[in-house]
């Protein structure tokens, strides 16, 4: 059986396709077409009354990698362009500033942010008042003052240094990627032995029910586990995503997954005796709720309550936390442990079910 799956898998390019070249495309497209992150951000800039200081202000934005500023004559025009949306904000120098700046230090700039993307404002906001900071700091020691501040803030960003979205996109990818190479692929497996009549042959020979599940398994598993080797090869070295924790802990966390993800497949091909259902089965069952409740993009704890509750019958969950964890913050083995527990009990699930679903009979 084993041999006949190898062969089989050998001789359908789709199989080689979905589990190399997909990896290959998705990575690629999520590496470097998908991001998070926002810089050059296009920012109309409004002086009404130009001098040194709001020179001194827009050189600040112009020196930014974030921000990209454009000059406008007056606010109704950047905000004909902001209309537009050939820029995401505007920045506004009123004629007052430097006259408050220098008389009692209180000098106010306007802000006006296109909120329609509301992460992207979120952003854009806070990349505005960090700036703004420290142009005034820098305006303050200049002056040979100290700014005034109760709270002095030093931000430390963990895990994620760089704050590159790639690092915490690719990770995550690997369980989307092998989500669909195990259930897409084992998906139809069976249901194909039933459209092509082979199924009532292998049901006259000896072999038991147990062996036949097995011997379409071990193939796919094989397969899948190299498709997690490309994709973390490529994460390492043409992504420079971190690897800080154990190269044998990630291959054990993903060699559960994927027996989870074999395990869903298996029972879907018992259950739809059509290739085709049996594919639309794995992506509506598998593979979406792996890429929208895993945590691979959306964060789970921002979801509301129900859709949380909802996420834990995810086996993507899992794998996306041991993933994030292995890459971006080491072995830290509380959570590799209780995570690869939900696994292990998702296996054995699956796996039952769809032994117990599977057998001998035409019915």
């Amino acid at each position: 059986m084993i041999r006949k799956e190898s062969l089989q898998i050998l001789r359908d390019p789709s199989s080689i396709a979905i589990a190399f070249v997909m990896p290959l495309v998705l990575l690629l497209l999520f590496g470097y077409g998908v991001s998070l992150d926002a810089k050059r951000i296009p920012l109309a800039f409004v002086v009404e009354q130009p001098d040194a200081n709001s020179a001194s202000l827009t050189g600040a934005f112009q020196r930014s990698d974030y921000f990209v500023p454009r000059g406008f004559g007056s606010i109704q025009a950047a905000q004909r362009a902001l209309d537009a949306h050939e820029v995401s904000g505007i920045v506004w120098l009123r004629n007052d500033f430097s006259r408050h700046l220098l008389a009692r230090g209180d000098a106010r700039i306007g802000v006006i942010v296109n909120g329609v993307d509301a992460n992207q404002a979120r952003i854009t906001e806070g990349y505005i008042q960090g700036v703004w900071q420290a142009w005034l700091l820098g305006y303050a020691h200049s002056q040979g003052h100290e700014l005034p501040a109760m709270v002095m803030l030093e931000p430390r960003i963990w895990f994620n240094a760089a704050v590159r979205s790639r690092d915490f996109l690719v990770p995550g990818l690997i369980a989307v990627i092998m989500t669909l190479i195990g259930a897409m692929l084992t998906s139809m497996v069976v249901a194909r032995e039933w459209e092509r009549g082979t199924m009532e042959a292998l049901m006259v020979t000896p072999i038991r029910i147990g062996e036949i599940i097995a011997g379409k398994m071990l193939p796919y598993f094989v397969l899948g586990m190299g498709g997690m080797l490309l994709s973390v090869a490529m994460a390492l070295w043409l992504f420079d995503v971190p690897l800080r924790g154990s190269f044998w802990a990630l291959s054990a966390a993903s060699a559960l997954f994927m027996l989870v993800a074999l395990g869903m497949g298996l029972l879907i091909s018992t259950v739809a005796r059509s290739q085709f259902v049996a594919g639309q089965l794995a992506i509506v069952v598998t593979f979406l709720p792996a890429f929208i409740l895993s945590g691979f993009i959306f964060q789970i704890g921002s979801m509301p309550a129900f859709v949380q509750l909802i996420t834990h019958l995810i086996p993507a969950r899992y794998f996306v936390a041991i993933l994030q964890t292995v890459f971006l913050a080491g072995d830290i083995w509380p959570i590799l442990l209780s995570n690869s527990v939900a696994l292990l009990v998702m296996m054995v699930i699956f796996l039952g079910l769809a032994r117990r679903k599977a057998h001998k009979r035409l019915d």
